[in-house]
């Protein structure tokens, strides 16, 4: 299958965290239209673990969020956006240190996702971490509202499974660790 080229873009709206396009654009078949594109930074999330991740049963560091998206508080692994042109690994250390408070020997990558390439551009940099120290406290945005939360990695999949947890980046992260790191 050929692939699509974009004509044209015309920036309808630029935001703190998102902008929002309207591309014109050649589709694989050679016909023509437009889309709306949410062009994002991109970001970084990271699975902390706060014991051996091929141990029995090993404990993560999830947080709890309030989300106005979603109106409520929700389950979610340690993530933000890229600053410019912050490296994705530097942007995982940063926020694992701002939303628990904690650094880390060893941060591997797992894989990147996009978020929802139906509409937005929107990539994802998921790492886990491991021999997570505590530094200091987390040092959260004005709008950032988290609590960490030790859970066992089985009881994280049992939270996805029962829809406790329902943030995509986390439910991926999460499966990506337990099916190809921790040996679950």
């Amino acid at each position: 299958m050929s692939t699509g080229a974009k004509i044209s873009t015309r920036r309808v709206y630029n935001g703190r965290v998102i902008n929002v396009d309207i591309d014109q654009v050649r589709f694989p078949n050679g016909k023509e239209g437009e889309l709306e594109m949410v062009r994002h930074p991109g970001a970084s999330a990271v699975v902390p673990f706060l014991s051996d991740p091929a141990g029995e049963n090993p404990q993560v560091l999830l947080i709890r969020q309030y989300r106005y998206a979603t109106e409520r508080v929700i389950y979610e692994i340690p993530a933000g956006k890229l600053d410019g042109d912050e490296p994705p690994e530097a942007c995982a250390r940063r926020e694992l240190r701002e939303e628990t408070g904690c650094d880390c020997e060893e941060l591997e990558h797992l894989t990147t996702i996009y978020t929802t390439p139906g509409f937005t551009d929107e990539r994802i940099h998921l790492f886990m971490a491991t021999g997570l120290t505590r530094i200091g406290e987390a040092e959260l945005e004005h709008d950032e509202f988290v609590e960490s939360e030790p859970v066992s990695l089985s009881d994280a999949l049992h939270m996805i499974a029962n829809g406790k947890i329902v943030d995509g980046k986390t439910v991926c992260a999460l499966l990506f660790v337990a099916g190809f790191r921790a040996g679950f």
